[in-house]
C-alpha cells in the first residue's frame, strides 16, 4: 500500500496453565524511492499487558522506551522532518486497546516490528477464551497465526473460529490436541486472503478466537514453581443454588427511546431463563421509586407471565433517584432474609442498571456509597451496569467493589440488549457462596484475594502467592464453601515434584510464568483497593513490592540518518471500562518506575468529566444526559481575581488571578487573559497553596515550603498529598475532600506576545458539599437546558439558537472550545453551545459578583 509492502506477519501464542505469552512480528519494506511512513497497528485485549516492544531497521534493533508523551512527540516530529527513522506509540479502544506505531523508513529499507504481550485467560461459560484481532490492512505474502497450548491437567476440547472465516478459509485452520498439548495454525496464501479473484483487498479483518477447557478429576489444581504457587479452583457437578435477584432499573428521562427498549428486550429474555426455584422482583427509579411487588416472589410460570406484562409496560419518567431505588432493593432483600421468605441456602444478588448520575434525593455519591455499604453489610454482591457514557462510572465501580460485586459498562450499540443478557448469564448459575481458600499463614506471604462471595458455574477462582521460604516445595490448602444441600469442606495438597512431573512432557513453557501470573493478580487487586479510597503512599509502596523500579535510557540509533524509537504511552492509559491506569498491565519482569505509575495516575485524573477551566480563560460544562456541552468565557482585566470554587462546609476555596498578553493587540477589542496565579486553601486545615507558572508554595500555618516546576515532587503529610510532574502538572489533595490537577502551559520563552499560564481540573467533585459555589463550583451540581430554533448566525459555520436554561432564554452560538484534559499542549476542539456576555443568564448573578480582593 502506497509503496509499503508487509511481506511477513506472524502472531505466535504460547499458553501455559491459562497464562498466554503472545509475540506479534511484522516485517515491511519501503519499495519506493523516497522515505515514507510505515504504520504498525495492533489491537490487544484489555486484559493484556505489554512486556516488550522493539523495531529492527536494516539489521539493527532498537528497543522501545517509555517517555513522557510530549517529549516523545517532539523528538518524533523532529526526526521525521529530517527524513530520519523514528517511532511513536499511542493507545485507544472498547473490547480491545489499540497499540499504534508510525515509523519513517528510508527508501529501500526494511523494518521489523516485534510486540510481546501477556494475559491471564479467564474462564467463562466453561471455556477459556483467547481473543486475537486480525487486521493487517493489506495482503501479506507470509501470514500466520500459531497457537501452542500446554495444560498439565489435560485438554478436553479445543476450537478456533474467526468472524472473517469463509467456507474457503475454514479448511485452512489446522487444529490438533491430545492429552496436555493443543496446537492451532492458520496460514492463508495470498490468493486465499483476497476478497475476490485479482482483488488487492484482504479478507483478513476481524476477530480470531481460540477456546478450550481442561480436564477436571478434582475440584482444584495446585502448581508450585520456584517459590511461587497458583491455585485453580473450579468444582463441577455441584447442584445449583436457588438465587434471589432484585433488578434495580433506571427509568429517568435520559433512558427514553432506544435505551429503555433494549432494557425491556433484555429483561424479557432474562425472564425466560429464570429457574422456578428462584425469587425475584423489579424496582424502577426515576424521580420516584416504583416496585413491581412489595416483596420478592417465586418464579412460578404464573408469576413470570405477570412479570412479562409488567416489563413490557416499563416506560421512562422524571430524573434520577438512584439512592432511593437501590436502597429500596437492599431493604427488600434484607426483609426477605429476615422473614425467611427465601431459602436459607440460596444466593442473593442485586443488579442495578443506570445511564445517568444521581440528581434526586441524596445525590452525593460518597453518601450513597456509605449508605449502601452499611445496608448490605457484606451479605451479598452488588453488580452495577453503567449504560452509555453519561454515567459516573468511577462511582459505580467503587460501590460495586465495596460490596463484593463488579461494575460493567454497557455500550449504547445495537447489541446493548445482548450485553445486558450476557452479563446476567455470567451470574445466573451460582454453585457456592462464601468460598474461602485458606493457606498456612506461617508459610505464605503476599497472597492474592482468597475469599469470594459466590462461585458461578463455568467460571474459575484463581489464587496465587509466594512462599516465605523460596525453597519450600509443598503446600496444604483448606477449602470451605456453602452449597445448595450442605457445606463444602476438604483439604488438598501438592508438592513441587508433582508440578515438575506434569511439565516434563511440554516443550514450550516460557519463563517464570507463575511469578508473572502472581504479579498480574496482585497489581490488579491493588488497583481495585485503590479505587475505594485515595491512599497514594500505600498504593505506591504496594506496587513496588511487586514491581521494583528500574531505570532505563532511550536507545538512540547511531547512524546519522536515523532517530530514536519512543514509546510515548501504552494500552491502559485511559481505560474506558475500568478507569484505572496502566499499572495493572505491569509484570514483575517489566521495567517500570515510580514516575511512570504517578504519571499514569495523573493521566487518569486528567480524563475527568468535571467542568474545567483552561485557556483564555474559558469554561466547558459537560451535560452528560444531553451528550452535549455548554461553554463561556470570562473577559476581565489582568490583575482581576475570580472566585472559582467556594465550599463553606469543607472549607475549600479556589481563586485565580488573571494575567494578560505581554503587550496588547491593537486589533483586538478585548485583551487575551489567562490564569497566571491560583490560590487553593482549606481553612479547616489551615493550608494554603499558591501556584504560578514559576513556582509552587505551600503554607501550613506559619510554615512555608516552596518548589519550582523543574522539581519532581511527591509530598505526603497530614491533610495534604502533593505530586509534581516536572514541568507538566501537579496533583493536589487536601484532607479527604476533592482533588485538583493544575496543568502548566508553557510557551516559547521569547514569544513576543503570550505568557505561560495555568489550567485547573477538579477530581472527585462529589466530595464537595451541595453548598459549593463559584464560577466553576456551581456547575458541580446537575444542570439541564433545552435548545430551540436553530438558525444561521453571523458566521455561516456557527449557527445560532435559543437556549432555555435556569428559566432564562438566551441566544447561543454553536462553536468550539479547546479542552486541554487529554492534550495539555495543543488541546482538543470540543463542540459546545457558547453563551455570550461572560456567561450572563447561565451563571448565577453577574460575572463581576465573582471578583474578589485577593487570592485568599
Amino acid at each position: 500500500v502506497n509503496g509499503i509492502e508487509i511481506y511477513n506477519m506472524k502472531i505466535d501464542s504460547k499458553v501455559t496453565s491459562r497464562f498466554a505469552h503472545n509475540v506479534i512480528t511484522s516485517r515491511a519494506v519501503n519499495r519506493g524511492n523516497v522515505h515514507k511512513e510505515v504504520f504498525f497497528d495492533v489491537e490487544l485485549p484489555k486484559t493484556a499487558f505489554i512486556t516488550n516492544f522493539s523495531m529492527t531497521i536494516d539489521g539493527v534493533t532498537y528497543p522501545g522506551t517509555i517517555k513522557e508523551k510530549e517529549v516523545a512527540k517532539k523528538q518524533y516530529e523532529k526526526a521525521v522532518s529530517k527524513g530520519q527513522t523514528a517511532g511513536l506509540v499511542k493507545a485507544s479502544g472498547r473490547k480491545t486497546e489499540k497499540f499504534s506505531v508510525s515509523v519513517n523508513v528510508e527508501a529501500a529499507s526494511k523494518v521489523t516490528f516485534e510486540l510481546t504481550y501477556e494475559e491471564l485467560l479467564k474462564r467463562q461459560f466453561a471455556k477459556y477464551e483467547m481473543f486475537i484481532k486480525v487486521k493487517p490492512k493489506q495482503l501479506v505474502k507470509d501470514f500466520e497465526i500459531e497457537v501452542n497450548i500446554f495444560e498439565p491437567q489435560g485438554i478436553t476440547e479445543l476450537e478456533a473460529e474467526g468472524t472473517f472465516i469463509t467456507n474457503d478459509l475454514q479448511n485452512i485452520i489446522k487444529k490438533t490436541f491430545s492429552e496436555k498439548k493443543g496446537h492451532i495454525s492458520f496460514k492463508p496464501t495470498l490468493d486465499q486472503q483476497r476478497t475476490c479473484a485479482n482483488c488487492s483487498q484482504s479478507v483478513l479483518d476481524g476477530d480470531f478466537t481460540v477456546r478450550y477447557d481442561v480436564k477436571r478429576t478434582t475440584p482444584d489444581n495446585l502448581q508450585i514453581v520456584n517459590g511461587y504457587f497458583v491455585h485453580f479452583f473450579a468444582p463441577s457437578n455441584l447442584p445449583k443454588l436457588p438465587k434471589n435477584v432484585i433488578f434495580v432499573i433506571d427509568i429517568s428521562g435520559s433512558m427514553s427511546g432506544r435505551e429503555i427498549e433494549q432494557t425491556r428486550e433484555a429483561l424479557l429474555k432474562i425472564l425466560d431463563d429464570i429457574n422456578e426455584d428462584d425469587f425475584f422482583n423489579f424496582i424502577l427509579f426515576g424521580s420516584e421509586v416504583h416496585t413491581w411487588k412489595e416483596t420478592l416472589i417465586k418464579a412460578t410460570p404464573e408469576n413470570l407471565d405477570e412479570a412479562r406484562k409488567f416489563v413490557r409496560g416499563i416506560d421512562t419518567e422524571g430524573m434520577t433517584n438512584l439512592h432511593g431505588g437501590i436502597m429500596r432493593g437492599i431493604d427488600m432483600l434484607n426483609a426477605a432474609h429476615e422473614g425467611n421468605l427465601v431459602p436459607k441456602r440460596s444466593a442473593s444478588i442485586i443488579i442495578m442498571l443506570t445511564d445517568g448520575q444521581p440528581n434526586v434525593g441524596i445525590s452525593n455519591t460518597e453518601d450513597i456509597q456509605a449508605h449502601v455499604k452499611k445496608a448490605i453489610e457484606g451479605k451479598y454482591p452488588l453488580y452495577n451496569l453503567g449504560f452509555g457514557y453519561g454515567v459516573d462510572y468511577s462511582f459505580l465501580e467503587k460501590m460495586a467493589l465495596e460490596n463484593k460485586g463488579v461494575a460493567r459498562r454497557i455500550y449504547p450499540d445495537s447489541d446493548a440488549a445482548l450485553q445486558l443478557q450476557g452479563f446476567y448469564d455470567e451470574v445466573s448459575n451460582p454453585m457456592l457462596t462464601d468460598v474461602e481458600l485458606n493457606y498456612p499463614e506461617n508459610e505464605i506471604s503476599d497472597l492474592t484475594k482468597n475469599s469470594f462471595k459466590h462461585f458461578y458455574d463455568g467460571s474459575e477462582i484463581v489464587v496465587a502467592g509466594r512462599f516465605i521460604d523460596n525453597n519450600q516445595n509443598s503446600l496444604t490448602v483448606d477449602v470451605r464453601g456453602e452449597g445448595a444441600n450442605d457445606a463444602l469442606s476438604y483439604t488438598t495438597q501438592q508438592d513441587a515434584e508433582q508440578t515438575a512431573k506434569a511439565f516434563q512432557e511440554q516443550e514450550y513453557i516460557f519463563g517464570d510464568y507463575i511469578e508473572r501470573l502472581w504479579a498480574y493478580l496482585t497489581i490488579e487487586q491493588l488497583l481495585e483497593k485503590r479505587l475505594k479510597s485515595f491512599q497514594m503512599e500505600k498504593f505506591v509502596n504496594a506496587i513496588f513490592s511487586v514491581v521494583p523500579p528500574v531505570s532505563g535510557n532511550c536507545s538512540i540509533p547511531p547512524s546519522r540518518n536515523s532517530g530514536p524509537v519512543q514509546v510515548s504511552s501504552l494500552p491502559g492509559l485511559a481505560l474506558p471500562d475500568s478507569q484505572i491506569p496502566v499499572c495493572s498491565r505491569v509484570s514483575r519482569m517489566e521495567t517500570s518506575s515510580l514516575l511512570l505509575c504517578l504519571l499514569l495516575l495523573q493521566h487518569k485524573a486528567l480524563s475527568s468529566d468535571t467542568p474545567p477551566f483552561d485557556g483564555d480563560p474559558h469554561f466547558i460544562i459537560s451535560v452528560p444526559q444531553k451528550e452535549d456541552a455548554i461553554c463561556f468565557n470570562i473577559n476581565e482585566e489582568p490583575g482581576a481575581v475570580l472566585n472559582l470554587i467556594n465550599d463553606p462546609v469543607t472549607g475549600i476555596t479556589v481563586n485565580g488571578e488573571l494575567i494578560g498578553d505581554k503587550r496588547a493587540n491593537s486589533n483586538a477589542k478585548i485583551q487575551n487573559t489567562y490564569f497566571g496565579k491560583l490560590g487553593i486553601a482549606n481553612k479547616h486545615l489551615d493550608l494554603k497553596l499558591t501556584v504560578t507558572p514559576e513556582k509552587i508554595t505551600i503554607q501550613n500555618g506559619n510554615e512555608k515550603t516552596g518548589f519550582t516546576w523543574l522539581d519532581s515532587v511527591t509530598l505526603q503529610q497530614e491533610g495534604l498529598t502533593l505530586i509534581v510532574n516536572r514541568k507538566k502538572n501537579l496533583l493536589l489533595k487536601m484532607g479527604s475532600d476533592a482533588s485538583f490537577v493544575i496543568v502548566l502551559h508553557q510557551v516559547w520563552k521569547k514569544h513576543p506576545l503570550h505568557q505561560d499560564f495555568l489550567g485547573l481540573y477538579t477530581l472527585d467533585s462529589d466530595k464537595l458539599s451541595e453548598q459549593t459555589h463559584g464560577l466553576l463550583g456551581q456547575f458541580f451540581h446537575p444542570i439541564d437546558f433545552t435548545i430551540l430554533e436553530i438558525h444561521p448566525g453571523s458566521d455561516p459555520k456557527k449557527p445560532d439558537a435559543t437556549m432555555i436554561v435556569k428559566n432564562n432564554k438566551l441566544t447561543v452560538t454553536r462553536g468550539w472550545q479547546k479542552d486541554f484534559r487529554t492534550d495539555p499542549k495543543q488541546g482538543v476542539d470540543v463542540p459546545c453551545w457558547f453563551v455570550h456576555n461572560n456567561g450572563a443568564g447561565l451563571i448565577d448573578g453577574l460575572h463581576t459578583d465573582y471578583i474578589v480582593s485577593s487570592l485568599f
